[in-house]
């Protein structure tokens, strides 16, 4: 299973410019805002197991004609007569869940999810953010054929299994109705 986060679509690095992640959408999916439900179900976890530090949060809302957005939070960049620059935070543990903490300082850019697919949306965050994709290692794709080559061998069994019962139901019936046959014939003979 944690072969699925860590590989897969939505698994990125971050440009270390990322500050922050927020998105908003709608609880239903009609109009225009499955894309995004799609995204944070199946994209969102992946990006956050390869960027812990990055708070990703999520506003959902009951207002279906509303807008479904992604909003990305960069930091300020370095000052250059600071000496040092505040370093990224080791997690993302935070209470708030409005995307209006920021500096006036910050850049912020949103993309417009609605009515969009979640493989559009992350390459559009993707382009944005400058994320780098993540590649499964020799190691993870040894693992990623041995699944396929088991899922593959679970597919066949299961064929295999299911044509055996139904050959011993078959062979059930035969008798049942043989049985049913014989049981009538002995009353009229006696």
């Amino acid at each position: 299973m944690l072969l699925a986060i860590r590989l897969g679509p939505g698994a990125a690095v971050l440009a270390k410019d990322v500050k922050r992640i927020h998105l908003n959408f709608a609880y239903k999916l009609n109009d225009g805002h499955l894309g995004p439900r799609k995204f944070w179900r199946d994209y969102l976890p992946r990006l956050k197991y390869h960027n812990p530090a990055v708070p990703m949060t999520v506003s959902r809302t009951t207002d279906q004609d509303g807008p479904a957005t992604l909003t990305v939070f960069f930091a300020p960049p370095p000052d250059s007569h600071s000496p040092t620059s505040s370093p990224a935070p080791t997690s993302s543990t935070s209470q708030s869940t409005s995307p209006s903490e920021h500096t006036p300082f910050e850049r912020t850019q949103s993309i417009n999810m609605k009515h969009r697919r979640e493989p559009e949306i992350m390459a559009q965050l993707m382009e944005m953010t400058k994320a780098m994709p993540v590649e499964a290692t020799v190691e993870e794709q040894a693992e990623l054929e041995e699944l396929e080559e088991q899922d593959q061998r679970s597919e066949r069994d299961s064929k295999r299994s299911a044509e055996v019962n139904a050959k011993r139901k078959r062979e059930a019936s035969i008798l049942s109705q043989a049985r049913g046959d014989v049981a009538q014939a002995q009353p009229q003979a006696a």
